[in-house]
């Protein structure tokens, strides 16, 4: 279980890097091709910031006791259900998509379905 939430740190970790080290880059091949001033630090403040944040969150929350990790668990199930659906829903509705949106969508699909297989077990146990 702190394996998951030390991976989902190292993901966002990685992600929050990449997207502050080459933000326009990333940023057109998720699909902004071109974002004004206010987009540009919009998209820095969330793909940068943002993920940072999370990665900091995972890392503290693996680090923590039974309950914590439990709890990271549960958080999980709280963000990556929500991302999967909407993710969902917009491919379809706006197809065709970039292949980096569609392998976004299939990580967070597996972290989904990998935070329900762990939250249950961890319930059982």
């Amino acid at each position: 279980m702190k394996a998951y939430l030390y991976f989902n740190a190292a993901i966002y970790a990685v992600f929050a890097l990449w997207c502050t080290v080459s933000p326009w880059r990333t940023a057109a091949a998720v699909g902004y091709p071109a974002l004004d001033a206010g987009g540009r630090s919009e998209y820095l403040v969330v793909y940068g910031g943002l993920q940072l944040g999370l990665a900091l969150i995972f890392a503290l929350l693996a680090r923590g006791d039974k309950a914590l990790v439990q709890f990271g668990l549960l958080a999980s199930l709280c963000l990556y259900g929500p991302l999967v659906l909407y993710r969902a829903i917009t491919v379809a509705r706006f197809w065709p998509q970039p292949p980096l949106t569609i392998a976004v969508g299939v990580l967070e699909t597996g972290l989904l379905a990998a935070a329900a297989l762990l939250y249950v077990r961890a319930r059982g146990a």
